[in-house]
């Protein structure tokens, strides 16, 4: 087993949570028109004046817009890690934290509530972290993105986008290793791009300890839970766009074997190791299609 027992059903339970809540915020973005009576997209929420718009680009755009933005993220954090230019992380991290929160919540309490509510709320997520206020806003902040771009994808170019994201995750992990790198920097920075539990630290023990010993029980009490943004929020992606093409219980049903097969991953894994971990949810998402598409 990949962490304890506790650790890792708080883990399960709260990656199951930001899909059932993603899903809560896109079907409540969901209207209908009232002259040809067929669903359709809300319009983002507006601060003040400024009206937030999700990009107006096709399936297939949005396809190639998301592997860019991907590509071109991760260049930015790596370079940031090697320059260590943290305020720099902090404040792009800070300003993503505010506009996803803003489009989740916007929805439910008004676009410029959502925003002041969202500036709060960043600021104690970057500058005054502890597990709570930081594992409450994921769970609002998928949301936010599934919200922007569900709409923008079907369920051709997002089963190619998980198909893309899995090889690349595996790749990260395995072969360049560059997404271990940019996690540990991430934890260790207490600006987590994802679910963070942080392990207890551990009780001093009397009498002189070794230099060694030191060493293992700072690593120790470093340690966390982690699960990445990206792999809380394909998924919702993928089960937001079967909400669109399908219905609520088909979307509902990705949810659910999605959060089986992280559980089977975090039971199978061993302590200490990475693992991609989008493979495995990509399989739990089609799985889930297949299950509906054949029963339902």
């Amino acid at each position: 087993m990949k962490h304890s027992v506790a650790i890792t059903l708080l883990l399960i339970v709260l990656f199951f949570c930001s899909q059932i809540v993603g899903l809560w915020v896109l079907q409540a973005y969901l209207g209908i028109n009232e002259e040809t009576g067929e669903e359709e997209w809300k319009e983002l929420p507006a601060v003040g004046e400024v009206q937030l718009e999700r990009p107006d680009l096709s399936p297939s755009e949005s396809f190639w817009y998301m592997i860019s933005a991907i590509i071109i993220g991760t260049v930015l954090v790596l370079f940031l890690i090697k320059y260590r230019k943290m305020y720099l992380w902090k404040t792009w991290f800070y300003l993503a934290v505010i506009i996803c929160l803003t489009i989740s919540l916007g929805v439910f309490i008004g676009g410029l509530s959502a925003f002041l509510l969202s500036l709060v709320l960043g600021y104690f997520k970057i500058f005054r972290p502890n597990m709570i206020i930081h594992n409450l806003t994921e769970l609002f902040l998928y949301a936010g993105m599934a919200a922007l771009f569900v709409p923008l994808l079907n369920m051709v170019f997002m089963s190619l986008l998980l198909i893309i994201i899995s090889l690349y995750d595996y790749y990260a992990v395995h072969k360049s290793k560059h997404m271990i790198t940019m996690a540990t920097f991430q934890s260790n920075a207490k600006i987590f791009a994802g679910l963070l539990i942080p392990y207890g630290k551990t009780k001093q023990g009397e009498g002189k300890r070794t230099k060694r010993r030191a060493t293992e029980k700072k690593e120790k009490q470093q340690r966390a839970a982690i699960l990445g943004g990206g792999d809380i929020a394909f998924p919702l992606f993928f089960a937001g766009v079967m909400l669109k093409t399908y219905g609520i219980p088909e979307s509902i049903l990705i949810a659910v074997t999605t959060t089986l097969a992280l559980s089977w991953l975090l039971f199978k894994g061993e302590q200490g190791k990475f693992y991609p971990a989008m493979p495995t949810l990509s399989i739990g998402c089609f799985l889930g299609w297949g299950i509906a598409f054949l029963f339902w």
